[in-house]
C-alpha cells in the first residue's frame, strides 16, 4: 500500500476521533494538528538529544585522540635516546 494513503486513513482515523470525542464533549484537543505538532515537538526534541550524544562522543574521541598523542611523543622522548645508543654499539663493533 502507498504510505500517502496509509498516512490519510491514519488522519482521517484521528480527525473521527477527535470529532467523537468532540461531539461527547470530553475534548477538543485531539485532531491532526495538535498531533502533528506534538509530534515535530518531540522530533526536535530528539534530535536535539541526539546532537548531544554526538557532541559527548566527539569530545571522548579528541581526549583520547590528545591523550594517545601525548603517549606517543613522550615514548618517542623515551625510545630515541636507548635507539641512538644501541645503533652507535652497532656501528663501534
Amino acid at each position: 500500500m502507498n504510505t500517502q494513503k496509509l498516512l490519510n486513513m491514519a488522519l482521517n482515523g484521528v480527525d473521527a476521533v477527535g470529532y467523537r470525542l468532540d461531539q461527547f464533549g470530553i475534548t477538543g484537543k485531539v485532531n491532526r494538528h495538535n498531533i502533528a505538532a506534538f509530534l515535530m515537538a518531540e522530533q526536535k526534541h530528539l534530535e536535539g538529544e541526539w546532537d548531544s550524544i554526538q557532541v559527548r562522543v566527539n569530545r571522548r574521541r579528541s581526549q583520547v585522540e590528545k591523550i594517545t598523542h601525548q603517549i606517543e611523543c613522550r615514548t618517542d622522548a623515551l625510545v630515541s635516546p636507548v635507539l641512538s645508543r644501541i645503533n652507535r654499539f652497532r656501528a663501534s663493533q
